[in-house]
């Protein structure tokens, strides 16, 4: 209820001051919220000074909105803002969408025929670049994603999985077969030429570079070791490596999947 005094109006509720307006010399947007002992009518009691300080609050606050046409639209467009943040997924990679290319290739697979990204429309792809005599983080790497693949279950059919070699010299697609058969059959690998290999790797920003000869005559290959995810329409979405957990993968292709 509201109690005037000349030219001041106070609004009370449940018995306190909570708002004190000056109505001769301010807007209503100068309303000011006062501690409720400020004028006190009764002394506060627990819950009732609760409800009244939030309705108070919610009173002030409509009056400024409403007061300000655009400070309310802005107001307005910053929750509707937030609903859309909110209803954004959650995802556990890394977020790529817009920053890296679609999946475009023309290479050799495993099979020996030839394969370009439009053979994969309408497949999930994740994407890796290493090479077959790797000793440690191409296997491992390759058991990573058996596991996920493990993990997806049925929605499995509807990944590959593109191992590109970063050392086409020794990995022909008959040594490529007999590599990646033995970790996943959802795994594809893909040889060419150095030119071609160098060209896709300079594509998705992937570094890779042929150690010094060992003595045996034999060489390892340095190189990046990112995974890419790209949706069936060949846009690349997630970015992650064998560092992070199969649960985190498994988590994002998931949500990918369900949103089409």
């Amino acid at each position: 209820m509201q109690a005037e005094n000349g030219g001041a109006t106070r609004v009370y509720v449940h018995d306190l001051c909570l708002v004190d307006r000056n109505v001769a010399g301010a807007s209503a947007c100068d309303a000011r919220i006062l501690v409720a002992t400020q004028h006190p009518r009764q002394p506060p009691k627990g819950d009732d000074f609760d409800r009244a300080l939030s309705l108070a609050l919610c009173i002030h606050a409509a009056v400024k909105m409403f007061s300000k046409p655009c400070q309310f639209l802005l107001i307005a467009c910053s929750l509707v803002l937030l609903a859309a943040c909110a209803q954004q997924p959650q995802w556990q990679l890394n977020d790529v969408r817009g920053h890296l290319p679609d999946l475009q290739f023309d290479l050799t697979a495993d099979n020996g025929k030839p394969m370009t990204a439009a053979d994969l429309r309408g497949k999930y792809v994740l994407m890796y670049f290493g090479y077959t005599h790797c000793p440690d983080v191409c296997p491992l790497t390759l058991v990573h994603l058996h596991l996920l693949m493990q993990k997806l279950g049925a929605d499995a059919d509807q990944v590959r999985i593109l191992f590109v070699s970063v050392d086409p010299a020794r990995d022909t697609p008959q040594v490529l077969h007999q590599y990646v058969v033995a970790f996943d059959p959802h795994v594809i690998g893909l040889t060419g030429t150095a030119d071609q290999i160098a060209e896709m790797a300079k594509r998705y920003r992937a570094a890779f570079n042929r150690n010094a000869p060992q003595p045996d005559g034999g060489y390892e290959v340095s190189h990046s070791s990112a995974i890419y995810i790209f949706d069936p329409q060949g846009r690349a979405r997630l970015l992650g490596t064998s560092a992070d957990p199969v649960d985190e993968f498994a988590h994002d292709l998931k949500l990918l999947i369900q949103s089409g």
